[in-house]
């Protein structure tokens, strides 16, 4: 194989000023603001736990969901109930909550790439309606007296599958409706609608069943899609310019790529799994603490779930407020000790009111990890690659839930309730206290916008005679007391070029030449490598490419060689 050579210039350093980006209540973006975003009052009111509920569309995607979510609730509390007294109950009902998160596992993927280069909108709109139909089909078998652990398990599957499809495309929206600013809140909000209807849908559904039965509680499920549908219908974003669409695979590896390359990202998943996998035996068992240990059916199960809403709230009022006080890994640590200290009260205690009275913080501590590392990662990924990230952060969290669930209701078999939830705690323990070793990493103020495109490469052969790899080189001139410092600036540079999407990288120094310094990566494409320089840069990515180009004596050269 022979190399041609392609000399191209340098690109210019660019300085980038940070500014706070408003956007219009239909999710329209506006000019960027002024400096006024960092002044004392303006952060504390981006930080209002309620500031993004100002924005309609917004609001009304917010309450869909949180319709959607008090019927998703009362569905899973349904088909828990139908296998609570029968043969293999403990397995079988936590494998409810599995059968709903697994699809996410199979799913997610896939499914960030459809929302990154599809309408979002339109993709919603889709599963919503997939998910009526699933719903209508359980609450015909229901009614019918036909639906077994197998059918009910399957559906339950086809639900999540629904919920699996959708989920990166609505987490990608968010940030195109709301100021960076406030995605804190906006996440938080986003638990809130979950643990409120954690709250209130397992005790609507309780008194459904009681009433009526559990085919009922089925039917206003699938009319809560057809709520969250209507929304949709009625919300016209403003036209976006989407990224040039990508061949499938290719930008399921690039999306890869950029999340096994990004620190920040990847500890935060660690983080979330060492949280995840031992809280999750409160919502796999819970369902068996009410029926076994507290005898107080399936009403006192939504009392339970109730609390632990109530406590959602509470935390999304102080969180704000935490999260100025401390940091994100102190946050953490405490709300994972808090929550393992309920889990023993909950595994070892059988007296209800005070198990209910337990719940209440627990609902907290769960709001703080959640809110924070969501918010984290949706602030953190570029919009070019958002939707890609948030659905790997939806397969690492929903995967550490289904396997978290079905491990613990393997374990509470033959352990039984109480030393299950003493495992579970200790784990949650150790976890908690391993923030010291493994902190999260803080990117408050790094600049997460858009870099602006670089300037296009004067080649002299054609790209489109020369589909294969791409080899880039850029050669630095240091003087030798600036070598270590070059050097230092290359190891953020290698993990920039290989998230916007290099696959090999290295670092050479000439040995004719000692003050030169070769930089080598290849991208797949030519192709791949356009999209590497309109698009995918940050602007702090932006800043230490140009920290390291200063550090050179003349303007780096830059070459690009085709395979040939």
């Amino acid at each position: 194989m022979r190399l041609t050579s392609v000399v191209g210039p340098s690109r210019a350093a660019i300085t980038l000023s940070a500014g706070e980006e408003r956007r219009d209540n239909r999710g329209g973006r506006l000019m960027a603001a002024g400096g006024t975003a960092d002044t004392p009052v303006a952060k504390i009111a981006a930080e209002e736990p309620w500031a993004p509920l100002r924005s309609a569309v917004f609001r009304a995607l917010w309450i869909a969901v949180l319709l959607s979510n008090i019927g998703t609730w009362m569905q899973t509390v349904g088909a828990q109930w139908l296998l609570v007294s029968g043969p293999r109950a403990s397995v079988l009902v936590a494998l409810v909550q599995t059968a709903s998160s697994l699809p996410v596992l199979l799913f997610a993927l896939p499914s960030g790439v459809l929302a990154e280069f599809l309408d979002k909108r339109r993709l919603l709109l889709a599963t919503q309606l997939f998910q009526t139909v699933v719903g209508a089909v359980l609450t015909v078998l229901a009614a019918a007296g036909a639906l077994g652990p197998t059918p009910l398990l399957v559906l339950t599957f086809l639900l999540g599958a629904g919920a699996a499809v959708q989920l990166p495309a609505y987490q990608a929206v968010i940030p195109e409706l709301v100021p960076r600013a406030q995605l804190p809140s906006a996440a938080a909000l986003g638990s809130i609608s979950i643990n409120l209807a954690r709250a209130v849908g397992p005790a609507i559904a309780g008194l459904v069943i009681s009433w009526i039965g559990v085919a009922a509680v089925f039917a206003i499920n699938a009319v809560t899609f057809l709520v969250f549908t209507a929304v949709l219908v009625w919300w016209r974003p403003e036209p976006v310019d989407r990224p040039l669409p990508e061949a499938f695979l290719s930008a399921l590896r690039a999306g890869g790529r950029y999340v096994r390359h990004a620190p920040v990202v990847r500890r935060l998943m660690l983080r979330l799994v060492l949280f995840i996998v031992p809280a999750s035996v409160l919502w796999a068992l819970l369902p068996l603490i009410a029926d076994q240990r507290l005898g107080i059916g399936s009403g006192g199960y939504g009392l339970l779930l109730g609390a632990v809403g109530v406590g959602s709230l509470l935390g999304a009022v102080v969180l704000p407020r935490l999260r100025r006080r401390w940091s994100p890994t102190m946050l953490l640590t405490l709300a994972s000790l808090g929550y393992a200290a309920a889990l023993l009260v909950v595994g070892l205690v059988r007296v209800p009111w005070l198990v209910v009275l337990v719940l209440v913080p627990t609902g907290v501590t769960w709001i703080m990890v959640l809110s924070s590392l969501n918010a984290t990662v949706q602030s953190f990924l570029p919009r070019w690659v958002r939707a890609r990230g948030l659905s790997i952060y939806q397969v690492v969290l929903f995967g550490a839930t289904a396997g978290g669930s079905a491990l613990w209701g393997l374990v509470a078999g033959p352990l039984g309730l109480p030393v299950t939830f003493v495992v579970s705690a200790a784990l949650l323990l150790l976890g908690g206290l391993s923030g010291r070793l493994l902190p999260l990493l803080d990117v408050r103020g790094s600049d997460r916008s858009e870099a602006p495109g670089w300037v296009d490469p004067q080649l002299v052969l054609d790209p489109g005679d020369n589909p294969g790899p791409v080899l880039v080189t850029v050669e630095y001139t240091v003087p030798d007391d600036q070598l270590d410092e070059l050097l230092a600036g290359l190891a953020a540079v290698r993990r920039i070029r290989l998230r916007t999407g290099a696959v090999s990288w290295r670092s050479y120094r000439d040995a004719e030449q000692p003050d030169r310094v070769l930089e080598q990566f290849t991208v797949p494409s030519w192709e791949e490598h356009l999209r590497q320089h309109s698009g995918r840069l940050t602007g702090a990515d932006q800043q230490n490419l140009d920290r390291v180009r200063a550090l050179s004596n003349s303007p780096p050269t830059v070459r690009h060689l085709f395979t040939v």
